[in-house]
C-alpha cells in the first residue's frame, strides 16, 4: 500500500470515528432528557444488550446502525410524553423485555455455542484419526 493510500485510510477512519461520536453524543443527549426512571432503565437495557447480544449490535463501527437502541429510545420518549412510568412501557421484567426484542437475532451466546460445538467436533474427529 502506498503512503498516500495509508494517509487517506487513516483520515477516513478518523472522520468515521468523529461522525460516530457525534451521532452517539446526540443519542445520549436524548437519553439524558428522559425522566430519571427512564434513564436508569435505558442504561441497564443498554448494558444488558451489550453483554448478551445481539451480535449485530456491536458489529462494525456504528452501534446505532441496527436501530435497536434508537427504537428503544423512541419508545421511551413516547412513554414519557404520555406520562407513563417506565415499567408500564417495558413491563416489570426488563430482561424479558430485552430478550423479546432480540429473540430473532443471533446473540453472543449463540456464537459461543457454535464455537464450543466446532471445537468439540474438531477434537473428537482428531481423536478418531
Amino acid at each position: 500500500m502506498r503512503i498516500q493510500e495509508i494517509i487517506v485510510s487513516i483520515q477516513d477512519a478518523i472522520a468515521g470515528k468523529r461522525k460516530w461520536q457525534k451521532k452517539w453524543r446526540a443519542h445520549m443527549a436524548r437519553v439524558k432528557a428522559l425522566p430519571q426512571d427512564y434513564q436508569i432503565v435505558y442504561k441497564e437495557i443498554q448494558r444488558y444488550l451489550f453483554n448478551v447480544g445481539p451480535v449485530e449490535l456491536t458489529e462494525g463501527a456504528d452501534f446505532l446502525s441496527t436501530d435497536l437502541l434508537s427504537g428503544i429510545l423512541d419508545l421511551f420518549e413516547e412513554g414519557a410524553a404520555r406520562g407513563k412510568g417506565v415499567l408500564e412501557v417495558t413491563g416489570s421484567d426488563v430482561a424479558a423485555f430485552c430478550d423479546d426484542l432480540i429473540k430473532d437475532s443471533k446473540t453472543f451466546a449463540d456464537t459461543l455455542q457454535e464455537s464450543v460445538n466446532q471445537e468439540i467436533n474438531k477434537a473428537v474427529k482428531k481423536s478418531y484419526e
